[in-house]
């Protein structure tokens, strides 16, 4: 091959490249995706006298305006269409000279880690909706408390500085 040849291949090469890496950068369509919500929290105390008590006491029921961060306040947050469960963390303060775990029963049954006597604990679970009976396993004679988890799941697209 002369010169002539080799600047020829040179250049249908360098072509071939160009078209080869143009058919790769093709445009992709991708729709925005609701974002996970963010895990509701419920309160609960198991009390010295004997009661455990959840507050709030319905959850999933609609927008809950006061997870929303100051800046995102009075802004719609986009519902999620899905019949996936509610993710739930209960912080509990369990006020009894009792250890105890926290039982939930209803659509779903789950047992969270001991909480010790006077103590504080946390349980993370993943609730579908129905109502639920939320009792304190060892405390003896405790009364259980109700809570209902509706079917409203939101988007937190709007809340910023969340992953």
């Amino acid at each position: 091959m002369g010169r002539g040849g080799a600047r020829i291949a040179l250049v249908g090469a360098l072509i071939g490249l160009g078209a080869a890496a143009g058919i790769g950068c093709g445009a992709e369509s991708r729709p925005n995706e609701a974002r996970p919500q963010v895990p509701t929290r419920v309160s609960l105390v198991i009390s010295s006298r004997g009661a455990v008590t959840v507050q709030p006491t319905r959850i999933g029921e609609g927008p809950e305006p006061r997870r929303q961060m100051l800046q995102n306040r009075g802004q719609a947050q986009p519902r999620i269409h899905t019949d996936r469960p509610l993710d739930v963390v209960l912080v509990a303060a369990n006020q009894t000279e009792f250890d105890s775990r926290l039982e939930l029963r209803g659509p779903k049954r789950a047992r969270s880690a001991p909480i010790p006597a006077n103590s504080a604990g946390e349980f993370q679970t993943t609730l579908p909706t129905g109502t639920y009976t939320v009792a304190a396993a060892e405390v003896p004679g405790a009364k259980p408390a109700k809570l209902v988890v509706g079917p409203y799941r939101e988007s937190s697209e709007n809340d910023v500085l969340l992953p």
